[in-house]
């Protein structure tokens, strides 16, 4: 049996205890590898945590809400008591809303940057020397919606543009030191995301989302972000209609604009309506 790539390293996943956290919890995972479990519900990063020492990996759930610096400063320290550093630094927590503009309430923006944005922010400031030290490795769950529009979503799209902004860059300062920052851009994936999405007044959004193409699975995610980890790939965009998606808006940003408008102005419509 060969030697674990990852074997001597230490990982940390933020939204840990379910979706595509989880799934890439239990891809890393493995005889030698170190991993800390972030998530909102400690429970939830327990239990996986549970589930993944059983591949003989070693493990540090912990219960961390991302919007919180201090939260964030906490359980990063932490991690770096117990194991020594971080290698792997994975930000992937994350909420979304549904809702036309004039209808989202602000309070909506600022919840949906303070999770996107902000826990990313926190999460990779907190350990960036050790990363930069060990010539580790950042990546960055964004989506095609953080180089693409997407109407409906402008609270999300808007918080994945600012990640990408800021991820391209630090890859760019901090390349001459050996580390890395790999950006990942999944289409619709089947999660939980969607039944949590924060709706116009910041309650959960009761209106069906509109999807484009079928859905990928979490561990088809954790498959492509373990493959992309190993060769520091600088971006990853998933799933066919993911990079149909990606290259018209790149080549053709009205045509894609025109399209996309088609396929979702019927639910912001519905919306605005309610």
């Amino acid at each position: 049996m060969s030697e674990h790539p990852f074997k001597g390293k230490v990982v940390v996943v933020t939204g840990a205890g379910s979706g595509i956290g989880a799934a890439i919890c239990r891809k890393f995972a493995g005889p030698g590898v170190s991993v800390g479990l972030l998530d909102l519900d400690g429970a939830a990063a327990k239990e996986v945590s549970d589930e993944i020492a059983v591949a003989g990996a070693k493990t540090l759930p912990l219960a961390c809400d991302v919007s919180d610096r201090s939260s964030c400063e906490n359980t990063i320290q932490q991690v770096i008591d117990r194991f020594g550093g971080i290698d792997i630094l994975v930000n992937n927590a994350g909420i979304t809303q549904r809702g036309a503009f004039a209808d989202n309430r602000i309070s909506v923006y600022r919840r949906v940057m303070e999770v996107n944005f902000f826990g990313s922010l926190y999460c990779t400031k907190a350990a960036i020397h050790s990363l930069v030290e060990r010539r580790g490795t950042i990546i960055v769950m964004e989506s095609v919606a953080g180089v693409t529009p997407l109407i409906g979503r402008t609270g999300y799209c808007a918080s994945k543009h600012a990640l990408h902004g800021l991820f391209t860059s630090l890859r760019c300062e901090i390349r001459g030191s050996g580390a890395h920052v790999m950006i990942v851009c999944p289409g619709f994936v089947a999660t939980q995301l969607q039944t949590r999405a924060l709706g116009a007044d910041g309650g959960i959004a009761s209106h069906p989302r509109t999807m484009v193409g079928r859905p990928t699975t979490p561990g088809q995610v954790a498959e492509a972000v373990y493959r992309g980890t190993l060769k520091r790939k600088p971006m990853l965009v998933l799933t066919p209609m993911g990079k149909i998606g990606y290259w018209v808006s790149r080549l053709a940003p009205g045509l894609y604009e025109w399209l996309m408008e088609r396929q979702f102005r019927g639910e912001i419509s519905d919306l605005s309506k309610k």
